[in-house]
């Protein structure tokens, strides 16, 4: 896509590629080098041919890059950054160092040592490769002290560092343009998606709030403007469940994660790049469309089956289809991606809800909690459990946790504020006498807040019921029956269901068992008389199983 880009800009491009012409980018392009991007024979050929060297992935041979900027080529980004990047544990230095905000990380020279990152902050860890890690390469979890050393050797045992295990609420990422002047232009943060360590869809914009952008945003920009070099980086972020901000790692290329940039922005990060390294004005980097997705397009061993999935995409409005024109469909190859552009996020949701592509392309399978269920005081949790009783019934995702209104203000605020950014759709709220919860949460948070009156000794509920009822105008609540957590599970559930077909078919199953369980009794009783069959239900209501 960028030698694409490049003859857009009337810009010669020539790629090195193991493939030579027969390469995605030699398909497109004029002339193409055969060859590894590790060989030095060939990298320097490649350099007589050309006035600047770039790169579409980082593990090149860093030594003959310094070599031949030495002789007065130029490389961009630097091989500095190249040689930083590279090493995803100097990667990490070099942030410190630089005032970004990571997560913990330390030197595992030996078994011992990755013991002690256990010792020192828990299990489970991750233990990487310093190099040639990425796509979930390179990466092994230590779920305890007993699987030490079966990762240690399971990632050769040597040259490995540990990071403490992030416990992010999504993974986010922005894409950042660096011109070779050091001015830097920041695209919109997406959502990002991984399935088995690799990026399967993003979301444009983010749906977290506009602080929270803007610190990651800043955050983006501030590590690509601490390297060195233009071109356009890839900027991979974790948000906590306190609404903190870490990065994790950088790509000094053009990323899947700014792929959708293509159709959405006014500017691709592939153009952009080229301008960037040339020289040229920068080019806008803001959405021309209201929300976009990209679905990364994954082989899976046969040809037909891989192409299968861009035929049912290509049926959504506003689908737009690059395939790479890779010979092979091998098992996991990135094979081709497909962007999908609406006015609305809501009309994109819309769109790709019955073909079963939502945020994640994939319904239920959310690593983050959709629906929060919060109440004042664990005496509620026995209403409040029929609630989650519902959500794992329809297998969503979910947090439960005690915020009291009263007690624990502060916690509220911040619960309520960062829900959104945390991947939260629906809160569910239950509280007894006062009932101030719900109100108060849905006072502090564009989510939709489902309130529970819990019942009360005093007056039975009814306290609570006319308190979460008699919102004020512009703060709205949902609220169920007296005790019914049930329903506000299954409102959540419908919630979610707007955008997603499979929540909406489990649910119109859910209903159809309601209608056949009543049938099944309006049959018995008609069958029996009632008389009968009321003597029938006291008997079991009396019977004692042992």
């Amino acid at each position: 896509m960028m030698a694409e880009a490049a003859h857009r800009l009337g810009v010669k491009l020539i790629p090195l590629d193991p493939e030579g012409k027969a390469s995605p980018a030699g398909q497109v392009a004029e002339l193409a080098v055969e060859g590894s991007f590790r060989d030095p024979e060939k990298i320097n050929e490649l350099a007589s041919l050309c006035d600047i060297l770039t790169m579409e992935i980082e593990h090149v041979n860093c030594e003959i890059l310094e070599e031949l900027e030495g002789r007065g080529v130029r490389v961009e980004p630097s091989s500095r950054t190249v040689r930083t990047i590279q090493d995803k544990y100097l990667q990490k230095q070099h942030m410190v160092e630089s005032g970004i905000a990571v997560g913990d990380f330390m030197d595992t020279p030996t078994e011992q040592d990755v013991a002690k990152a256990g010792e020192r902050w828990g299990y489970p860890l991750m233990l990487k490769a310093k190099k040639l890690a990425y796509d979930g390469r390179g990466n092994a979890v230590v779920k305890d002290a007993a699987g030490v050393s079966e990762a240690f050797a399971k990632l050769g045992g040597k040259d490995l560092y540990a990071e403490k295990w992030v416990p992010f609420t999504k993974e986010v990422a922005i894409m950042v343009v660096r011109s070779d002047g050091g001015e830097t232009a920041a695209y919109p943060l997406v959502d990002a998606v991984q399935l088995d360590s690799i990026c399967h869809t993003t979301l444009a914009p983010a749906d977290v709030g506009a602080a929270l952008a803007e610190q990651a945003s800043a955050l983006a920009s501030k590590a690509v403007a601490s390297l060195w070099g233009a071109g356009i980086f890839g900027v991979e972020m974790f948000l906590t469940p306190e609404g903190d901000v870490l990065l994790n790692e950088v790509a000094p290329r053009p990323h899947n994660t700014g792929h959708y940039t293509y159709e959405a922005c006014e500017c691709d990060q592939f153009e952009n790049h080229l301008r960037a390294i040339l020289g040229l004005p920068l080019g806008g980097t803001r959405l021309r469309v209201g929300a976009s997705m990209m679905l990364n397009v994954l082989g899976n061993g046969d040809m037909a089956e891989t192409k299968a999935l861009m035929s049912k995409a290509l049926a959504i409005p506003g689908a737009a289809l690059h395939w790479y024109g890779k010979a092979e469909a091998r098992k996991g190859r990135k094979m081709a991606h497909i962007t999908f552009c609406a006015d609305t996020m809501e009309e994109l949701r819309a769109r790709v809800a019955p073909y079963g592509l939502l945020q994640d392309g994939a319904p239920q399978q959310h690593s983050t909690a959709l629906v929060g269920i919060i109440m004042g005081s664990d005496s509620d949790l026995p209403t409040m459990k029929a609630a989650a009783d519902a959500l794992e019934r329809f297998g969503v995702p979910y947090e439960l946790t005690i915020v009291s209104a009263h007690r624990t203000p502060a916690r509220l605020v911040t619960y309520s504020q960062t829900a959104a950014a945390r991947g939260l759709r629906v809160i569910i709220a239950g509280a007894g006498g006062a009932a101030h919860l719900p109100g108060m949460c849905a006072a502090m948070t564009p989510l939709p807040v489902i309130g529970v009156p819990v019942k009360t000794s005093t007056l039975s509920g009814v306290d609570s019921l006319h308190s979460i009822v008699q919102m004020p105008r512009g703060v709205p609540v949902a609220t169920v029956a007296i005790g019914n957590a049930m329903n506000a599970g299954l409102l959540a559930v419908r919630m979610l269901g707007m955008a997603d077909a499979k929540l909406l078919s489990q649910m119109a199953d859910f209903m159809g068992e309601q209608e056949q369980e009543v049938l099944a009794k309006a049959e018995a009783m008609e069958a029996s008389g009632w008389k009968a069959y009321l003597a029938a239900k006291s008997n079991q209501s009396t019977t004692v199983g042992i």
